[in-house]
């Protein structure tokens, strides 16, 4: 019994060294894109794209925030965890090519066709940061908008609300970014999202 269970803690040990391994590449992978993106912003952007680490921290349910915006069309598949990470790993490379109109196009067509996918909250965020890297705002703003509205217990919440409010001080909307910034930092402390928003309090 003793040596089955100190067969069982050794994997359990790898497992977990594994899942912390996954977890790292995650954070470098996200924070590596957000900073290739915020470099290669459209010239019809602002060039301060102020990089929210695009970290997946882990988040509380947070109300939302922004413009009221149509949920997915419901014209949605049957769950294949497979097929929907080809869907979205493919939507992905297309940031990393910096085609982002192909990549908006396949976003919106992922969340379109897989509205309650694991990865629809992560594709959700990176169609808010692909239109604003293509220097649409409003639609960032509705696409950033949506993940706090639609996935309200998403990882990438505090950072989707932190880049909203960056969009709107960009749309000139200055009295709806000091409340946004407020909510991050109330709802979401120790992320690096609220850790960002409450340097920009201080700043305002």
């Amino acid at each position: 019994m003793q040596d089955q269970l100190s067969q069982q803690q050794g994997a359990i040990e790898v497992l977990q060294n594994q899942v912390n391994q996954l977890k790292q590449e995650g954070l470098e992978r996200y924070q590596d894109l957000d900073r290739r993106i915020g470099a290669g912003v459209a010239p019809a952007a602002t060039p301060d794209n102020s990089s929210a680490g695009g970290a997946p921290s882990a988040a509380a349910g947070g109300a939302a925030a922004g413009a009221a915006a149509a949920a997915p069309a419901a014209s949605s598949e049957p769950g294949d965890p497979a097929k929907e990470k080809l869907y979205y790993d493919a939507a992905f490379d297309l940031i990393k090519a910096k085609d982002f109109d192909k990549a908006s196009q396949a976003f919106t067509a992922f969340l379109r066709k897989y509205p309650n996918s694991q990865y629809a909250g992560n594709a959700q965020y990176w169609l808010g940061e692909v239109n604003l890297a293509k220097g649409d705002l409003q639609a960032a703003g509705q696409a950033f908008a949506k993940v706090s509205q639609l996935y309200p217990k998403h990882a990438k919440v505090p950072d989707s609300l932190y880049k909203l409010a960056d969009v709107e001080r960009r749309l000139g909307h200055t009295d709806k970014v000091k409340g946004i910034l407020q909510q991050v930092v109330a709802q979401y402390p120790g992320t690096s999202a609220a850790q960002l928003a409450q340097r920009d309090l201080q700043r305002l």
